[in-house]
């Protein structure tokens, strides 16, 4: 016989169990509600990306670490936007953190927005272009100084514009 208490906990984690599908679903939910300046049907941008940047740019995926070309990029420019050439981040803040992602300590201003991800069953904070809603990667807060920030990027979401 199984008491009360034990009951509500077994019916607690079946309830947890139950919950993480739905967040997962809602993944980058608050990007893709808002509305942006670019704007595309769904076809449209099958159209004009390539099949990894539609995956990681409207379905919020994630390259494999190292696969990115961006990667080993070291020249001054700037990084945009695969799917609408916004500029998002200066070569100047570019590093290598060790995590196979073009990293950066700071966005240019006004080039990305943030809102929050529970694809994993946690929150993290989800980064996407402020143009179009693209998901670019995501931002942690174990970065170098002087914002102590990681905006760790998928290279497929940019290009690169040499100076």
């Amino acid at each position: 016989m199984v008491d009360t208490a034990s009951r509500r906990k077994i019916l607690a984690w079946i309830g947890a169990g139950a919950a993480l599908p739905v967040l997962s679903a809602c993944g980058s939910g608050d990007a893709q509600a808002k509305t942006y300046p670019v704007r595309y049907s769904k076809a449209e941008w099958r159209r004009r990306l390539t099949s990894e940047q539609f995956r990681i740019l409207r379905e919020a995926g994630t390259e494999r670490p190292y696969s990115s070309p961006l990667n080993d990029e070291h020249r001054s420019g700037t990084f945009v936007c695969a799917a609408d050439g916004h500029p998002l981040y200066s070569s100047k803040t570019k590093y290598d953190s060790g995590t196979g992602w073009p990293s950066f300590w700071k966005p240019l201003p006004g080039a990305i927005g943030t809102s929050t991800d529970y694809k994993l069953g946690y929150p993290r904070t989800e980064v996407h272009c402020a143009r179009c809603g693209g998901h670019l990667g995501h931002v942690f807060d174990d970065g170098p100084p002087p914002t102590g920030k990681r905006y760790c990027m998928n290279g497929a979401a940019m290009k690169f514009k040499p100076a």
